[in-house]
C-alpha cells in the first residue's frame, strides 16, 4: 500500500510540474512551441505511465488478497447433517463436475441435478460466483450499472412516463385531473457464446487448474463483448447500449468541432444532467479523449483533469470521477465520445444457469478436447435522461 501511495503522490507531483512548465512556456500569444511541446508530451507522458503502473500494483494487491485467503474451512456440524449445502452448491456436484470435463471417472448421478436440456451442465454454484467476480474485474461497465438475476423470459419493467402535476384552482371550482402515464421496457436474454479447446495432455495433469484457467477465459472473452455490446451495441441479437441512436443517452452537448473539445462544452455536458443524477454520476470516454480533456483549463487557470491521490480512487473532471474504455468511440465527425450520468439507470440482465458443454470427438484428430460455454444477457438504459453524451459535430 505504501508502494502504492508514493507512487501516486509522485504521480501528482509530475503532474503539477507538467502544467507548470506549459504555463511558463507559453508566448504572447498563448501557444507553445515545437520543441516545449515535445518535452511537455514527455512529461504527460511520465504522468500516464506512473497511473498505468498504480493500477498494475492495484490488480496486484487484489490478486494476492484472493490468493492468500483460506482454501478450505473447518468442519463446524456434522457433514452429513442438514446444514450440508445440497444441489448445485455441493462438494459432491462441483467435483463431479469437473471429473466429468476432464474426462475423469464420475458419478452421473450427482450431475443429474444440473443437467442442461442443451446437452451441457450447469455450473456448481461456487464455480458460478467466480465467474460473475472475474466478469466484474474485466468489465468497468458492471461495477456502475444495476445487475438483476432473470430465471427465464423476458424481465418486464415498469417505468414513469411523464408525471401528474398539481393545478391552481378558483373556490369550488371543479380539479382537473393530472394522472402519471407509465410504459414498460422488457429486458430479454441474448446469448453470448465461446468456445475454448484445450488438449488432452493438460486435461490428464492434475496439477493443471483447470477451473482457473477455464473461469479466467471465460470472464476475458465474455467480459470484453459484453462491454463493447453495453457501450455500442445496437439492440441487435445484443443489447441496447448508452450510446445506441435508439434507446440510448440522451445528447447532452454537440461539439463546435468534429476533433475537438472545450471547456466550455465539458461544461455544458456536466449541466445538460439534471442536479439529482449528478450527485451519483461519472464520466466515462476513450483514453485518447482523456488526453485531449487533460490539458482543459477552467476560468481559474486550474486543469479540469485532476490526479487521483487516495489509493484506489479513480481521476476526476470537475469533481466527478472519470473512467475510460476502450469501447467508447475515440473523437471522430460525429462520434459519442463522453457519457456522463447516473450508470445505475442502466440495467444488466443475467439469465441464471451459465453453461459448459464439452465436445469430445469434434477436435480429438488435433489432440484437443472443446468446451463451449454460454450465457444469456440484456441490457438497456431504462431512463435516457439519467446519462447524457458528448457528441462530436458532423463536419
Amino acid at each position: 500500500m505504501s508502494t502504492i501511495l508514493e507512487l501516486r503522490e509522485k504521480r501528482a507531483k509530475a503532474w503539477d510540474a507538467a502544467k507548470a512548465f506549459l504555463d511558463s512556456k507559453r508566448g504572447a500569444d498563448g501557444m507553445v512551441s515545437a520543441e516545449n511541446a515535445t518535452v511537455y508530451d514527455k512529461m504527460e507522458a511520465d504522468v500516464i505511465a506512473l497511473g498505468r503502473e498504480v493500477e498494475r500494483l492495484e490488480r496486484q494487491e487484489a490478486l494476492d488478497r484472493e490468493l492468500s485467503a483460506p482454501t478450505s474451512q473447518p468442519l463446524a456440524a456434522n457433514p452429513g447433517g442438514a446444514a450440508a449445502s445440497s444441489g448445485r452448491a455441493s462438494a459432491a456436484y462441483k467435483q463431479n463436475f469437473w471429473n466429468a470435463l476432464c474426462g475423469k471417472k464420475f458419478v452421473k448421478d450427482s450431475l443429474s441435478i444440473g443437467t442442461d436440456a442443451n446437452g451441457g451442465y450447469l455450473v456448481p454454484d461456487e464455480f458460478e460466483r467466480t465467474l460473475i467476480e472475474a466478469l466484474e474485474e474485466q468489465n468497468i461497465f458492471r461495477q456502475f450499472a444495476r445487475i438483476i438475476q432473470t430465471a427465464s423470459g423476458d424481465h418486464i419493467i415498469p417505468v414513469v412516463a411523464t408525471k401528474g402535476t398539481a393545478s391552481w384552482v378558483e373556490e369550488e371550482g371543479e380539479i382537473p385531473a393530472s394522472d402519471n402515464t407509465f410504459a414498460q421496457i422488457t429486458l430479454g436474454a441474448y446469448k453470448l457464446a465461446t468456445l475454448i479447446k484445450v488438449s488432452q495432455e493438460l486435461l490428464q495433469d492434475s496439477v493443471f487448474p483447470l477451473e482457473s484457467y477455464i473461469a479466467n477465459e471465460f470472464a476475458r472473452r465474455i467480459g470484453a463483448k459484453e462491454e463493447e455490446a453495453f457501450f455500442v451495441g445496437d439492440g441487435v441479437k445484443k443489447p441496447t447500449s448508452i450510446f445506441a441512436a435508439t434507446g440510448g443517452a440522451q445528447v447532452g452537448k454537440t461539439t463546435a468541432s468534429a476533433t475537438a473539445v472545450t471547456l466550455d462544452e465539458i461544461l455544458d455536458l456536466y449541466y445538460s444532467l439534471r442536479s439529482p443524477y449528478r450527485t451519483k454520476a461519472v464520466f466515462i470516454t476513450n483514453d485518447t479523449t482523456v488526453k485531449a480533456i487533460r490539458k482543459l483549463k477552467d476560468e481559474n487557470g486550474q486543469y479540469l483533469w485532476q490526479p487521483a491521490i487516495t489509493a484506489s480512487a479513480p481521476d476526476t473532471i470537475l469533481g466527478r470521477p472519470i473512467y475510460t474504455s476502450a469501447y467508447v468511440p475515440a473523437i471522430a465527425a460525429g462520434a459519442k465520445t463522453v457519457a456522463f450520468g447516473d450508470f445505475s439507470y442502466y440495467w444488466i440482465a443475467d439469465r441464471q444457469g451459465r453453461t459448459f458443454q464439452r465436445l469430445n470427438e469434434l477436435y480429438a484428430a488435433t489432440g484437443q478436447v472443446g468446451f463451449i460455454a454460454t450465457q444469456r444477457v440484456d441490457g438497456k438504459l431504462i431512463l435516457p435522461e439519467a446519462v447524457q453524451v458528448l457528441q462530436q459535430a458532423a463536419t
